[in-house]
Protein backbone atom coordinates (compact mmCIF):
# COMPACT_ATOMS: atom_id res chain seq x y z
CA UNK A 1 0.00 0.00 0.00
CA UNK A 2 1.56 3.29 -1.04
CA UNK A 3 1.76 6.24 1.34
CA UNK A 4 -1.09 8.72 0.83
CA UNK A 5 -0.50 11.72 -1.39
CA UNK A 6 -1.14 15.31 -0.40
CA UNK A 7 -3.89 15.40 -3.01
CA UNK A 8 -6.29 13.06 -1.25
CA UNK A 9 -5.87 14.74 2.15
CA UNK A 10 -5.34 11.47 3.98
CA UNK A 11 -3.26 11.38 7.15
CA UNK A 12 -0.46 8.88 7.62
CA UNK A 13 -1.20 6.90 10.78
CA UNK A 14 0.82 4.45 12.88
CA UNK A 15 -1.04 2.18 15.31
CA UNK A 16 0.46 0.72 18.50
CA UNK A 17 -1.28 -2.28 20.07
CA UNK A 18 -0.87 -3.19 23.73
CA UNK A 19 -1.03 -6.78 24.90
CA UNK A 20 -2.81 -8.13 27.95
CA UNK A 21 -4.02 -11.70 27.67
CA UNK A 22 -7.63 -12.15 26.63
CA UNK A 23 -8.21 -8.44 27.23
CA UNK A 24 -6.37 -7.98 23.93
CA UNK A 25 -9.63 -8.88 22.18
CA UNK A 26 -10.40 -5.20 22.82
CA UNK A 27 -7.50 -4.38 20.46
CA UNK A 28 -8.97 -6.63 17.78
CA UNK A 29 -12.30 -4.81 17.94
CA UNK A 30 -10.64 -1.40 17.81
CA UNK A 31 -8.56 -2.39 14.78
CA UNK A 32 -11.64 -3.61 12.94
CA UNK A 33 -13.21 -0.16 13.26
CA UNK A 34 -10.03 1.85 12.65
CA UNK A 35 -9.26 0.08 9.39
CA UNK A 36 -12.70 1.00 8.06
CA UNK A 37 -11.79 4.68 8.35
CA UNK A 38 -11.39 6.08 4.83
CA UNK A 39 -9.53 9.31 5.58
CA UNK A 40 -6.41 7.74 7.08
CA UNK A 41 -3.67 5.57 5.64
CA UNK A 42 -2.06 3.05 8.00
CA UNK A 43 1.69 3.29 7.38
CA UNK A 44 2.80 1.18 10.35
CA UNK A 45 1.59 -1.08 13.14
CA UNK A 46 3.38 -2.32 16.23
CA UNK A 47 2.41 -4.64 19.03
CA UNK A 48 3.47 -6.66 22.03
CA UNK A 49 2.23 -10.11 23.06
CA UNK A 50 -1.44 -10.52 22.10
CA UNK A 51 -1.32 -7.00 20.69
CA UNK A 52 1.43 -8.19 18.34
CA UNK A 53 -0.82 -10.97 17.03
CA UNK A 54 -3.68 -8.53 16.41
CA UNK A 55 -1.32 -6.03 14.75
CA UNK A 56 0.11 -8.81 12.59
CA UNK A 57 -3.30 -9.94 11.34
CA UNK A 58 -4.29 -6.36 10.50
CA UNK A 59 -0.93 -5.78 8.78
CA UNK A 60 -1.32 -8.93 6.69
CA UNK A 61 -4.75 -7.77 5.56
CA UNK A 62 -3.20 -4.45 4.46
CA UNK A 63 -0.49 -6.30 2.53
CA UNK A 64 -3.04 -8.33 0.61
CA UNK A 65 -5.77 -5.74 0.01
CA UNK A 66 -6.58 -2.05 -0.24
CA UNK A 67 -9.40 0.12 1.08
CA UNK A 68 -12.58 -1.67 2.08
CA UNK A 69 -11.04 -4.98 1.03
CA UNK A 70 -8.28 -4.59 3.63
CA UNK A 71 -10.77 -3.72 6.36
CA UNK A 72 -12.94 -6.71 5.47
CA UNK A 73 -9.98 -9.09 5.39
CA UNK A 74 -8.67 -7.77 8.72
CA UNK A 75 -12.07 -8.31 10.34
CA UNK A 76 -12.18 -11.84 8.93
CA UNK A 77 -8.70 -12.71 10.24
CA UNK A 78 -9.23 -11.13 13.65
CA UNK A 79 -12.61 -12.80 14.12
CA UNK A 80 -11.16 -16.14 13.05
CA UNK A 81 -8.20 -15.95 15.42
CA UNK A 82 -10.28 -15.04 18.46
CA UNK A 83 -12.92 -17.60 17.57
CA UNK A 84 -10.23 -20.30 17.40
CA UNK A 85 -8.71 -19.04 20.67
CA UNK A 86 -11.98 -19.14 22.60
CA UNK A 87 -13.23 -21.93 24.84
CA UNK A 88 -16.00 -23.15 22.56
CA UNK A 89 -16.51 -26.88 23.19
CA UNK A 90 -17.84 -28.28 26.50
CA UNK A 91 -14.46 -29.61 27.68
CA UNK A 92 -12.71 -26.30 26.96
CA UNK A 93 -15.47 -24.35 28.70
CA UNK A 94 -15.18 -26.50 31.84
CA UNK A 95 -11.40 -26.14 31.89
CA UNK A 96 -11.67 -22.39 31.33
CA UNK A 97 -14.22 -21.92 34.14
CA UNK A 98 -12.06 -23.97 36.52
CA UNK A 99 -8.90 -21.98 35.70
CA UNK A 100 -10.66 -18.63 36.16
CA UNK A 101 -12.22 -19.79 39.45
CA UNK A 102 -8.90 -21.07 40.77
CA UNK A 103 -7.20 -17.83 39.82
CA UNK A 104 -9.76 -15.72 41.65
CA UNK A 105 -9.94 -17.89 44.75
CA UNK A 106 -6.29 -18.68 45.29
CA UNK A 107 -4.22 -16.71 42.80
CA UNK A 108 -2.77 -20.07 41.82
CA UNK A 109 -2.31 -19.24 38.14
CA UNK A 110 0.25 -16.54 38.88
CA UNK A 111 1.98 -18.47 41.69
CA UNK A 112 3.97 -20.75 39.42
CA UNK A 113 5.87 -23.36 41.43
CA UNK A 114 7.12 -25.39 38.48
CA UNK A 115 9.53 -23.99 35.91
CA UNK A 116 8.07 -23.94 32.40
CA UNK A 117 11.14 -25.94 31.40
CA UNK A 118 9.84 -28.76 33.62
CA UNK A 119 6.16 -28.43 32.76
CA UNK A 120 4.69 -30.39 29.83
CA UNK A 121 1.60 -28.19 30.07
CA UNK A 122 3.57 -25.02 29.26
CA UNK A 123 4.98 -26.62 26.11
CA UNK A 124 1.56 -27.94 25.15
CA UNK A 125 -0.05 -24.50 25.40
CA UNK A 126 2.70 -22.93 23.29
CA UNK A 127 2.32 -25.56 20.59
CA UNK A 128 -1.43 -25.01 20.60
CA UNK A 129 -0.86 -21.30 19.99
CA UNK A 130 1.54 -22.12 17.16
CA UNK A 131 -1.09 -24.36 15.55
CA UNK A 132 -3.76 -21.69 15.97
CA UNK A 133 -1.57 -19.12 14.20
CA UNK A 134 -0.60 -21.50 11.41
CA UNK A 135 -4.25 -22.41 10.82
CA UNK A 136 -5.16 -18.81 10.00
CA UNK A 137 -5.49 -17.80 6.37
CA UNK A 138 -1.96 -16.41 6.26
CA UNK A 139 0.84 -17.33 3.86
CA UNK A 140 3.68 -17.37 6.41
CA UNK A 141 6.12 -19.02 4.02
CA UNK A 142 6.10 -16.14 1.53
CA UNK A 143 5.66 -13.13 3.82
CA UNK A 144 9.04 -11.56 3.05
CA UNK A 145 8.39 -11.70 -0.70
CA UNK A 146 5.10 -9.83 -0.28
CA UNK A 147 6.74 -6.84 1.40
CA UNK A 148 8.03 -3.94 -0.72
CA UNK A 149 9.17 -0.38 0.11
CA UNK A 150 5.60 0.91 -0.20
CA UNK A 151 4.17 -1.69 2.23
CA UNK A 152 3.08 -0.71 5.73
CA UNK A 153 5.63 -1.56 8.41
CA UNK A 154 5.05 -4.06 11.21
CA UNK A 155 7.08 -4.12 14.45
CA UNK A 156 6.68 -7.07 16.85
CA UNK A 157 8.20 -6.45 20.26
CA UNK A 158 10.16 -8.84 22.49
CA UNK A 159 13.15 -8.59 24.84
CA UNK A 160 16.37 -10.59 24.66
CA UNK A 161 16.74 -12.38 27.99
CA UNK A 162 20.52 -12.72 27.64
CA UNK A 163 21.54 -9.25 26.45
CA UNK A 164 18.69 -7.33 28.07
CA UNK A 165 18.08 -5.48 24.80
CA UNK A 166 14.63 -4.73 23.45
CA UNK A 167 14.00 -6.32 20.08
CA UNK A 168 11.58 -5.20 17.42
CA UNK A 169 11.11 -7.87 14.76
CA UNK A 170 10.77 -5.70 11.68
CA UNK A 171 8.85 -6.49 8.48
CA UNK A 172 11.34 -4.36 6.50
CA UNK A 173 14.06 -6.86 7.43
CA UNK A 174 11.99 -9.97 6.66
CA UNK A 175 11.82 -10.89 10.35
CA UNK A 176 8.09 -11.45 10.72
CA UNK A 177 6.78 -14.99 11.15
CA UNK A 178 5.24 -17.40 13.64
CA UNK A 179 8.47 -17.58 15.66
CA UNK A 180 8.54 -13.80 16.10
CA UNK A 181 4.93 -13.81 17.31
CA UNK A 182 5.66 -16.64 19.74
CA UNK A 183 8.69 -14.72 21.06
CA UNK A 184 6.48 -11.70 21.73
CA UNK A 185 3.98 -13.86 23.65
CA UNK A 186 6.54 -15.80 25.76
CA UNK A 187 5.28 -14.52 29.11
CA UNK A 188 7.66 -15.34 31.98
CA UNK A 189 7.48 -17.42 34.09
CA UNK A 190 4.54 -19.14 32.44
CA UNK A 191 6.37 -20.08 29.22
CA UNK A 192 9.91 -20.91 28.15
CA UNK A 193 11.93 -18.22 26.43
CA UNK A 194 11.62 -18.36 22.65
CA UNK A 195 14.77 -19.01 20.61
CA UNK A 196 14.77 -17.09 17.31
CA UNK A 197 17.85 -16.64 15.08
CA UNK A 198 20.29 -16.94 17.97
CA UNK A 199 18.31 -14.70 20.33
CA UNK A 200 16.53 -15.83 23.52
CA UNK A 201 13.32 -13.85 23.96
CA UNK A 202 10.59 -13.09 26.48
CA UNK A 203 7.39 -11.11 26.06
CA UNK A 204 8.24 -7.39 26.29
CA UNK A 205 5.07 -6.52 28.21
CA UNK A 206 7.06 -4.89 31.02
CA UNK A 207 9.48 -2.82 28.91
CA UNK A 208 7.71 -1.71 25.70
CA UNK A 209 4.04 -2.43 25.50
CA UNK A 210 3.70 -1.41 22.71
CA UNK A 211 6.82 -0.07 20.93
CA UNK A 212 6.16 3.55 19.95
CA UNK A 213 9.53 5.27 19.63
CA UNK A 214 10.52 3.49 16.43
CA UNK A 215 7.17 4.32 14.85
CA UNK A 216 7.67 8.00 15.72
CA UNK A 217 10.94 7.91 13.74
CA UNK A 218 8.86 7.05 10.66
CA UNK A 219 7.24 10.53 10.95
CA UNK A 220 3.54 9.65 10.74
CA UNK A 221 0.98 12.42 11.05
CA UNK A 222 -0.66 10.64 13.96
CA UNK A 223 0.02 7.72 16.30
CA UNK A 224 -2.98 5.84 17.63
CA UNK A 225 -2.36 3.77 20.75
CA UNK A 226 -4.82 0.99 21.59
CA UNK A 227 -4.33 0.68 25.34
CA UNK A 228 -5.49 -2.43 27.21
CA UNK A 229 -3.79 -1.86 30.57
CA UNK A 230 -5.45 0.81 32.75
CA UNK A 231 -3.37 3.62 34.21
CA UNK A 232 -5.09 3.20 37.56
CA UNK A 233 -6.89 0.48 39.48
CA UNK A 234 -9.76 0.92 41.92
CA UNK A 235 -8.40 -1.48 44.51
CA UNK A 236 -5.21 -2.41 46.34
CA UNK A 237 -3.87 -5.73 45.01
CA UNK A 238 -3.42 -8.22 47.84
CA UNK A 239 -3.55 -11.69 46.26
CA UNK A 240 -0.27 -12.83 44.76
CA UNK A 241 -1.80 -13.03 41.28
CA UNK A 242 -3.09 -9.46 41.47
CA UNK A 243 0.20 -8.14 42.91
CA UNK A 244 2.31 -9.71 40.15
CA UNK A 245 -0.15 -8.64 37.49
CA UNK A 246 -0.27 -5.03 38.68
CA UNK A 247 3.53 -4.94 38.83
CA UNK A 248 3.70 -5.95 35.16
CA UNK A 249 0.96 -3.47 34.23
CA UNK A 250 2.78 -0.58 35.89
CA UNK A 251 6.09 -1.53 34.27
CA UNK A 252 4.54 -1.59 30.80
CA UNK A 253 2.60 1.63 31.25
CA UNK A 254 5.59 3.49 32.69
CA UNK A 255 7.66 2.50 29.64
CA UNK A 256 4.86 3.59 27.31
CA UNK A 257 4.41 6.89 29.14
CA UNK A 258 8.12 7.63 28.70
CA UNK A 259 7.77 7.19 24.94
CA UNK A 260 4.67 9.39 24.91
CA UNK A 261 6.47 12.02 27.00
CA UNK A 262 9.36 12.10 24.52
CA UNK A 263 6.96 12.56 21.59
CA UNK A 264 5.13 15.30 23.49
CA UNK A 265 8.38 17.19 24.17
CA UNK A 266 9.44 16.97 20.53
CA UNK A 267 6.00 18.28 19.57
CA UNK A 268 6.50 21.25 21.89
CA UNK A 269 9.87 21.97 20.29
CA UNK A 270 8.47 21.75 16.77
CA UNK A 271 5.49 23.93 17.66
CA UNK A 272 7.76 26.56 19.18
CA UNK A 273 10.50 26.59 16.53
CA UNK A 274 9.07 24.96 13.44
CA UNK A 275 7.74 26.62 10.34
CA UNK A 276 4.41 26.01 8.67
CA UNK A 277 0.93 27.39 8.44
CA UNK A 278 -0.63 24.95 10.86
CA UNK A 279 0.32 22.28 13.35
CA UNK A 280 0.03 19.43 10.86
CA UNK A 281 2.54 21.12 8.54
CA UNK A 282 5.09 22.11 11.17
CA UNK A 283 8.55 20.64 10.88
CA UNK A 284 11.87 21.53 12.42
CA UNK A 285 15.41 20.74 11.36
CA UNK A 286 18.41 21.46 13.53
CA UNK A 287 21.01 23.71 11.87
CA UNK A 288 23.87 22.10 10.02
CA UNK A 289 21.85 19.43 8.24
CA UNK A 290 20.54 17.77 11.39
CA UNK A 291 17.55 15.43 11.59
CA UNK A 292 14.15 16.74 10.70
CA UNK A 293 11.39 16.53 13.30
CA UNK A 294 7.66 17.04 12.85
CA UNK A 295 4.62 17.36 15.06
CA UNK A 296 2.98 13.95 15.62
CA UNK A 297 -0.50 13.89 17.09
CA UNK A 298 -1.02 11.07 19.62
CA UNK A 299 -4.47 9.65 20.28
CA UNK A 300 -5.24 6.88 22.77
CA UNK A 301 -8.10 4.38 22.74
CA UNK A 302 -8.70 2.95 26.22
CA UNK A 303 -11.07 0.49 27.80
CA UNK A 304 -13.75 2.53 29.56
CA UNK A 305 -13.46 2.94 33.36
CA UNK A 306 -16.84 1.23 33.74
CA UNK A 307 -15.62 -1.94 32.04
CA UNK A 308 -12.08 -1.73 33.40
CA UNK A 309 -13.23 -1.87 37.00
CA UNK A 310 -14.67 -5.34 36.37
CA UNK A 311 -11.48 -6.69 34.80
CA UNK A 312 -8.78 -8.39 36.85
CA UNK A 313 -5.95 -10.88 36.44
CA UNK A 314 -8.36 -13.81 36.24
CA UNK A 315 -10.31 -12.24 33.39
CA UNK A 316 -7.09 -12.09 31.35
CA UNK A 317 -7.32 -15.88 31.00
CA UNK A 318 -11.11 -16.05 30.62
CA UNK A 319 -11.72 -17.41 27.11
CA UNK A 320 -15.53 -17.54 27.20
CA UNK A 321 -16.81 -16.65 23.71
CA UNK A 322 -19.33 -14.18 25.15
CA UNK A 323 -16.61 -12.35 27.10
CA UNK A 324 -14.32 -12.16 24.07
CA UNK A 325 -17.16 -10.82 21.96
CA UNK A 326 -17.98 -8.23 24.62
CA UNK A 327 -14.39 -6.99 24.59
CA UNK A 328 -14.27 -6.85 20.78
CA UNK A 329 -17.55 -4.95 20.58
CA UNK A 330 -16.30 -2.52 23.21
CA UNK A 331 -13.11 -1.99 21.20
CA UNK A 332 -15.16 -1.06 18.14
CA UNK A 333 -17.27 1.35 20.19
CA UNK A 334 -14.26 3.09 21.72
CA UNK A 335 -12.54 3.38 18.34
CA UNK A 336 -15.70 4.95 16.95
CA UNK A 337 -15.60 7.51 19.76
CA UNK A 338 -12.00 8.39 18.90
CA UNK A 339 -12.78 8.86 15.22
CA UNK A 340 -15.73 11.10 15.99
CA UNK A 341 -13.77 13.10 18.58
Amino acid sequence: MAPPSDENGSKRVAIGCQGGGVHTAFVAGALKRLLREEHHEVMALSGTSGGAICAFLAWYALLENEGAGAAGKAAELLDSYWRDNSASDPYARCLNDWAVWMSRVEGATALVEVSPYDSPLASKIREQLRRTLEQQQVDFENLAERVDPASPVLLVSAIDVISGSAKNFDSRNGEIGVDALLASTAVPPVFKAAHVDGGVYWDALFCQNPPLREMARMKPDEIWVIQVTPWSRGFEPKKIADIMDRRNELSGNVAMSQDLYLIEKINELVDALGEGENKEDKRFRFPGGGKEYKHIEVRVIEISPEMSQNLDFASKIDRRPSFIRELMDHGEERAEELLKG
